[in-house]
């Protein structure tokens, strides 16, 4: 049985494409020990909730610092005994601690082909901003082993969707959502869990493929 933490900030879509593929047997032999948001207000609290799932804020607000704040987050991960955390929309940092704590077991969904429009201030609507202006016809999404850099960690899938004339940054993240980021954060947590995800020299090799 592999064990999830799922880190979230906002609505939890990508929670929900997790949760329905579980439940539906799609990604077997899984379970979301718990949800965490570093945000009191975010919807995917809810979600969780309403499929039983232990889901809880850990906010750096409630916390004197950061330092206090990461000390809090590593804590509550290693408490849950998950195998692997899921960042799912989380807009926190996450610290060298936590990485070292969980080397090449922690994961990350971003809305944009790696290396396109990745790294410091690339995040939500700025991604597909920044695609637009550069005039892109192909964007995507990218899931990837987080490391201690920003969005340099090993590639595990990646998902291309078309870029059309006319698309504002609302519509063109709606796309890569459904067409994207909803199909391979779940195939690579099924990946993942089948033992089928291997990190040689800095990249991933996908076993059977």
């Amino acid at each position: 049985m592999l064990k999830l933490a799922v880190l979230v900030s906002g609505g939890g879509t990508n929670l929900q494409a997790i949760i329905d593929q579980i439940e539906a047997g799609t990604i077997p032999d899984t379970k979301i020990e718990v949800v965490i948001s570093n945000n009191k207000g975010a919807f995917a609290l809810e979600r969780a909730a309403r499929h039983g799932i232990p889901a809880e804020c850990i906010s750096p607000k409630d916390y004197p610092d950061r330092e206090a704040f990461n000390d809090a987050l590593l804590a509550r991960l290693l408490a849950s005994g998950a195998d692997l955390v899921v960042l799912a929309g989380c807009l926190v940092v996450i610290p060298e601690k936590l990485v070292d704590a969980f080397p090449n077991r922690i994961i990350n969904i971003h809305p944009a082909l790696i290396p396109a429009f990745c790294g410091t201030g690339y995040y939500g609507l700025k991604v597909h901003e920044a695609a637009l202006e550069r005039g892109v016809r192909v964007s995507g999404a990218t899931v990837h082993f987080v490391d201690k850099g920003t969005d340099t960690g090993p590639i595990i899938l990646q998902k291309a969707v078309e870029v059309r004339d006319g698309d504002t940054p609302e519509a063109l993240q709606l796309r890569i959502m459904q067409e994207a980021e909803w199909k391979i954060l779940p195939e690579a947590i099924r990946l993942i869990g089948q033992g089928r995800v291997v990190v040689e020299d800095g990249r991933c090799r996908i076993l059977g493929q």
